[in-house]
């Protein structure tokens, strides 16, 4: 094995996150029990004017982020939600969660993200919300997502969990849809460690997001609706509010790295490297590409040999979300129901485009693939 270590993603931490928290802890005022802290509030502020929005509320999970916005909605119990195939778990679980059905529909095989088409196909009656996904950073086609939606007066809620930065005709990822929802994980463009932010234009939906997160009490113990601890700490917010400001300066770089990458790779006839529409900057969570000729076998036992030189190439996702036990023994999906994300989930592959991935190790993992594809592994 490869004394090499290129890791998937990796935040960039630096002495300044590090002074911020260390004030923090200084004041012992590391959380409140109400709303928003003084750092926590101020994360709020910079986010919202970041993505273009009137109001941002800070949580401690992109997960929660999901789940107070469809809390927010009202979406219970005789609600369909139509989210797409090709996403991670958490997507489909607070739908859930809430009582409601999640709808899985297939995905454009050019984006992975959700196919408009599909989406609107999958319209019923008890259709009260859809959540568009950002695959890997690349907005989904929010336009014509938009316009299904005010048409059947549906609500759009965003997962922009891999997205942050990322640009969709001139708007920021979770400014467009009714309610954007980001995670603020260790391996996302930014981090808190932990963390989420919900972002609206919606002042009701802004207020009942708040409630939710603080058990429902619009005053010390005093419940309104419904809710949880869902609150973002003080050292967290911290934390965020300087990933933030070099949020943009990291992603020119990841998005330097993917155009390098994607001009070493061109050429292998096995490999089909990601296109994005002009009007879409994508953020470049990751680097997905897709691996044709021997489908599964051939993108795991490429995967494989990656990992053994030392790439943390990694799968975004093996199966999807449709295809696992939970909702095939809930609503009887089986394989060949979403055929475009099935075969997608067969083929991606992703690579680390990171800050701190070199131009030596963009070089190196071009050079690995080749090999794997000249050799008789």
């Amino acid at each position: 094995m490869a004394n090499k270590k290129i890791r998937i993603n990796q935040p960039v931490i630096d002495e300044a996150e590090v002074e911020e928290v260390s004030k923090l802890l200084r004041t012992g005022m590391l959380t409140t029990w109400h709303g928003s802290g003084e750092k926590a509030g101020e994360f709020e502020r910079r986010f919202a004017s970041y993505v273009g929005v009137e109001y941002a509320i800070a949580v401690n999970s992109g997960t929660a982020a999901l789940h107070a916005a469809l809390a927010a909605c009202g979406i219970g119990y005789g609600d369909d939600v139509i989210v797409p195939a090709m996403t991670f778990v958490a997507t489909a679980n607070v739908v859930l969660i809430q009582g409601a059905r999640p709808v899985f529909v297939d995905v454009a095989p050019e984006t992975l993200c959700m196919d408009p088409e599909k989406f609107q196909n999958a319209i019923t009656e008890n259709t009260k919300a859809v959540i568009p996904v950002h695959v890997y950073g690349c907005p989904a086609e929010m336009d014509a997502i938009m316009d299904i939606a005010e048409d059947k007066g549906l609500i759009v809620i965003e997962d922009a969990a891999q997205a942050h930065g990322a640009i969709y005709k001139g708007r920021k990822a979770g400014s467009i849809g009714h309610i954007g929802c980001f995670s603020f994980f260790a391996s996302k463009n930014m981090t808190t460690g932990e963390g989420g932010m919900i972002t609206t234009n919606d002042a009701e939906y802004a207020r009942r997001c708040r409630l939710f997160r603080t058990h429902g009490q619009e005053e010390a113990h005093m419940a309104v609706m419904p809710g949880l601890n869902y609150r973002m700490t003080e050292f967290e917010a911290a934390i965020g509010i300087v990933q933030l400001s070099k949020l943009d300066r990291l992603n020119d770089i990841r998005t330097r790295n993917a155009n390098i990458l994607g001009g070493y790779l061109k050429g292998i006839p096995a490999i089909v490297t990601p296109t994005f529409p002009f009007y879409i900057k994508p953020s470049h969570y990751v680097y997905t590409i897709r691996v044709k000729g021997g489908l599964k076998k051939s993108r795991d036992a490429l995967q494989k040999y990656l990992v053994e030189n030392g790439i943390e190439a990694a799968v975004y996702w093996p199966n999807p979300v449709h295809l696992h036990p939970l909702y095939m023994g809930l609503y009887g999906y089986q394989r060949g129901s979403l055929p475009v994300s099935e075969e997608a989930s067969d083929e991606v592959l992703s690579l680390p485009v990171h800050p701190k991935v070199s131009d030596e190790d963009l070089r190196y993992m071009a050079e690995k693939i080749r090999e794997f594809f000249s050799s008789d592994f």
